[in-house]
């Protein structure tokens, strides 16, 4: 190479720019100016590279350039199914508060012919890494992109890694893409989900804004609210129980030995005392074994970022995500190594002895880092190995001295003393113990204690953190008897375990691979943030009402969605991608096409959630939108405002409607036969309505507000929901309101609709041609197919008179039939019975009347039959009895109707065999 090439420097952050520059200039003709972010300034040096003269541009970002999101029509909650989330589009862009940071990368990188990365070490910096190479690389395709990589922000770190660049890794950036949409497409679905189905459905007390209550759900957020649930509902159900056990002590000249019973203790109090008795009738002890034998107490491994965060909240109480931060700030001003890091043994090319060379002038610790570098001594030792190596950064260490800094808080001096005092620790011989062990019989009841003296303290007298307590105990030898001082029988309970502390979440999360070293912090915060759990002065962890009722939710389900193996499995795919075993698109197909059918599920069984917070919270009152509107599940795009979704919904009745989202700006609604029992929108797409996608709707029907024998292959019986109840079964449906279901049509005219007088109430309805036309299809008439009324207030059947049984259409010649009762217009039906299938008949829509008369009777002038309801109960001897005397006993048959299993009175059945095709006039099996 010849001439000065123009290098373009990139850090993650503004400090390490600073700091970076400072070393590679050695502070000689720096120069400094303003680039378009005045937080991100440029610094302007000479420098060289393996003799290639330099001149460097040093600039910075701040953490990631780039965010995740979906495209816009599908970030507003109430724009899309959130099932669609696992498919629809995302895009990576700048965000406006990072443009300016942008257009500096920009302008300085058409100029340059290097680009050098500076970013952190590790897969979230390496992402980082390919975003700004993205920016860059759009203004200028001819650069030449190297990677520098360091650990400490010392001055001997930076020039090696400036003379030692390598390529970028594109699957460490790969690895978290993958994480990043999988965490953005399971986070939304759920949050929208849960936030919809629940907030305004509950008074959550511990919401101050509880309109604006966001129930979040993250793939390693809830696997670590489970591990605190689960250990609390352990607290919660644990039943003390009582037990007994003998304790012995013996005093002699040299001291009191306690000596416990090796059974340990019993649960059954009379057996303990017969054990017990005969010690007291035989007390003398007999010693059986003596054991002298020599102990090591090793010190702790190298430190990575879960042994720091677990030592801070055990040592000094800092919560983990505390520690993070004051421990980023010590690596920036460069007194520690890099903070995040998996990485527990040292690499052989690492200086120790230096290191330790440092802290020789340390008025606290520093004579005994003199002592570690003194061979006579013997103290020194290379470090364990702990068998975790990321091979990206060297365990936590200190790389500069420091008696305390100007402006350092207290938290900061105790984290930098911990790092140092743990490295020259882990450097030093561990302590040396004696043990003694002594084993006696009494009456054949086996009891031992043991005494410890520590004969070399080593790393403990560095390490202060730890002790080695212990006691001595008298001298005994094998054969000795001695009579106990005392010998008791005592009593306790078992306890349960504690409850979590930081430093057995962070132990859990890292066994079970949930999140990673450098975001387990994050998760336990958003806990709190959220209001999932609380955290008490010992650092332990208690789940709130919202949080328990959330995991009890999903646990009542059947789907673990709460516990850590959905997001062990993820975790492990995410490292298979960073070291090049997986692609990207690979793990991302596995792990949505996985998550999407738990969310359907979920969705299926989303009154588990609803049973699980009414359990700790009160039913509110309070309508969405100051409306009885609720959120609800999309069906299809609004066709009247064409901005918003339609979404099935419950209004206060509990009658189902499919309204616009938009409302009270939209006021688009088609309202649902109030026969449903159960709707849910299915993942199935309507093949015939356009524009799409129409999402069919799942109808779950009570039998009895069903019309007899009404077009079987439509509706289907599902005995399987109630296989031991044979007269309470529902009809099931896949039903599309895009209006191209005659059948969905016709029941909401024969069995009717919800209430819309709430709806009416609140002014007129805006209307648009499309609108309009979607309305009058779902409310023509089913006699005459005219709009602008329904089938009961149809002119053309009222125009006769109220008393004719018989008389014919004039357009088409069909018989038309009014009921004898109440004059309404009877619909004609086809029966499905074994004996009467295909057999028409006509049946009043009143389910009071009761009207029934078959078709081919009509024309023989016979007169339909009005069967009366009762509310009483036909036992199994009544029904027996009106088969038998149908003929001789009529009248007392026709005052009885059947009871389903719920108590509801079955009145559209015959009464003699129960079923829903016919009445028991016309009944196959009268007089049988």
């Amino acid at each position: 190479m010849s001439g000065t090439i123009k290098v373009l420097n990139v850090a993650e952050k503004p400090s390490v720019a600073k700091s970076v520059s400072g070393f590679l200039s050695r502070n000689q003709a720096l120069r400094v100016r303003d680039g378009r972010s005045r937080y991100n300034r440029i610094f302007e040096f000479n420098y060289s590279i393996r003799g290639q003269p330099c001149h460097m541009l040093f600039t910075s970002v701040t953490g990631h350039l780039m965010e995740l999101e979906f495209e816009d029509r599908f970030r507003k909650w109430h724009s899309c199914d959130p099932l669609d989330l696992y498919h629809a589009p995302v895009r990576k862009f700048v965000p406006e508060d990072k443009l300016d940071i942008k257009r500096t990368l920009e302008e300085e990188a058409r100029r340059c012919q290097w680009l050098v990365l500076w970013l952190d070490c590790d897969r979230e910096g390496e992402n980082i890494a390919f975003e700004v190479i993205n920016v860059c690389r759009a203004v200028n395709r001819h650069l030449t992109i190297r990677r520098a990589r360091f650990s400490a922000l010392i001055d001997r770190e930076i020039h090696h890694a400036m003379q030692n660049l390598i390529d970028p890794n594109p699957w460490f950036s790969d690895a978290v893409d993958a994480r990043q949409e999988i965490d953005l497409r399971i986070g939304a679905s759920f949050t929208r989900f849960q936030t919809m189905l629940l907030r305004d459905k509950f008074v959550i007390d511990s919401a101050t804004d509880d309109r604006n209550l966001v129930l979040s759900y993250g793939p390693c957020q809830f696997p670590t609210l489970g591990f605190v649930v689960e250990r609390y509902w352990e607290v919660q159900s644990h039943e003390p129980e009582e037990f007994w056990t003998i304790n012995c002590s013996h005093r002699s000249d040299e001291g009191v030995a306690t000596f416990n019973w090796m059974r340990g203790h019993l649960f059954d109090y009379t057996c303990a005392v017969i054990v017990y008795e005969m010690c007291v009738q035989e007390p003398t002890a007999t010693v059986t074994k003596v054991q002298h034998k020599e102990k090591l107490k090793y010190p702790p491994y190298p430190l990575n970022t879960i042994e720091l965060e677990k030592r801070a909240s055990r040592y000094f109480r800092m919560s983990s995500e505390h520690t993070m931060k004051v421990a980023e700030e010590l690596y920036q001003a460069g007194f520690i190594s890099y903070p995040r890091t998996e990485t527990d043994c040292f690499s052989s090319r690492t200086d120790l002895h230096a290191i330790v060379q440092e802290q020789q002038g340390h008025p606290d610790w520093g004579s005994y880092a003199q002592r570690l570098l003194d061979p006579e001594t013997g103290l020194w030792r290379n470090p364990g190995s702990g068998g975790h190596d990321d091979k990206a950064h060297p365990p936590i260490h200190p790389t500069k001295f420091s008696t305390g800094e100007h402006g350092w808080s207290q938290d900061h001096r105790t984290l930098y003393e911990l790092v140092v005092r743990h490295f020259l620790a882990c450097v030093s011989q561990p302590a040396v113990g004696a043990e003694t062990t002594v084993e006696i019989d009494i009456a054949g009841e086996l009891f031992s204690a043991s005494g410890r003296v520590i004969l070399e303290r080593n790393y403990l007298d560095v390490y202060r953190y730890e002790s080695w307590g212990g006691s001595m105990i008298p001298t005994y030898t094998v054969g000795q008897q001695f009579v106990p001082a005392s010998l008791t029988l005592d009593t306790g309970v078992t306890r349960p375990p504690p409850l979590l502390s930081e430093a057995d979440l962070l132990s859990c999360m890292d066994k079970a691979g949930i999140g990673t070293d450098a975001t387990m912090h994050d998760h336990i915060k958003k806990l709190l943030d959220r209001f999932y759990a609380t955290k008490d002065s010992n650092t332990r962890f208690s789940p709130t009402n919202l949080g328990e009722a959330l995991v009890m939710g999903y646990d009542d389900m059947g789907y673990e969605l709460w516990k850590p193996n959905l997001r062990s499995m993820m975790e492990f795919d995410m490292k298979e991608v960073s070291v090049g075993n997986k692609s990207k698109d690979e793990v991302l197909a596995t792990c949505l096409q996985q998550m999407k059918a738990c969310f359907f599920d979920a969705r299926l069984n989303k009154v588990k959630l609803l049973e699980a917070m009414a359990v700790f919270f009160e039913r509110s009152n309070r309508a969405v939108g100051g409306d009885n509107y609720a959120a609800g599940e999309v069906v299809r795009q609004c066709d009247l405002c064409q901005e918003s979704s339609m979404v099935l919904k419950k209004n206060r009745d509990g009658n189902f409607m499919v309204g616009c989202s938009g409302f009270p700006q939209c006021r688009n609604a088609i309202w649902l036969p109030g026969s449903i029992l159960e709707a849910a929108v299915t993942s199935n797409i309507c093949s015939s309505c356009n524009p799409g996608p129409v999402y069919l709707i799942q109808f779950k029907f009570r039998q009895i507000e069903i019309p007899p024998g009404f077009n079987a292959n439509h509706l289907v019986l599902l005995s399987h929901y109630f296989p031991r109840c044979p007269i309470l079964m529902k009809f099931s449906s896949y039903g599309c309101i895009g209006g191209c279901d005659d059948t969905l049509r016709q029941l909401i005219e024969i069995c009717g609709t919800g209430s819309r007088m709430s709806a009416r109430g609140r002014g007129p309805t805006t209307t648009s041609s499309n609108g309009q036309r979607s309305s009058n299809r779902h409310n023509s008439c089913i006699h005459c197919q005219q709009t602008g009324h329904s089938s009961n207030d149809c002119p053309s059947q009222f125009s006769r008179s109220r008393n004719s049984q018989s008389h014919t259409n004039s357009e088409n010649g069909d018989p038309s039939v009014s009921c004898s009762t109440c004059g309404m217009p009877c619909v004609l039906r086809t029966a499905n019975t074994a004996n009467n299938r295909g057999r028409k008949f006509y049946s009043c829509p009143s389910q009071e009347c009761n009207f029934f008369i078959w078709e081919d009777g009509v024309s023989n002038g016979n007169g339909g039959r009005s069967i009366p309801s009762t509310n009483c109960s036909a036992s199994n001897s009544g029904r027996r009895g009106g088969r038998g005397q149908s003929g001789r006993n009529r009248s007392h048959a026709a005052d009885t109707t059947f009871v389903s299993a719920t108590g509801d009175p079955v009145s559209n059945r015959c009464y003699v065999c129960g079923d829903p095709s016919h009445f028991a006039n016309v009944c196959p099996n009268r007089g049988m």
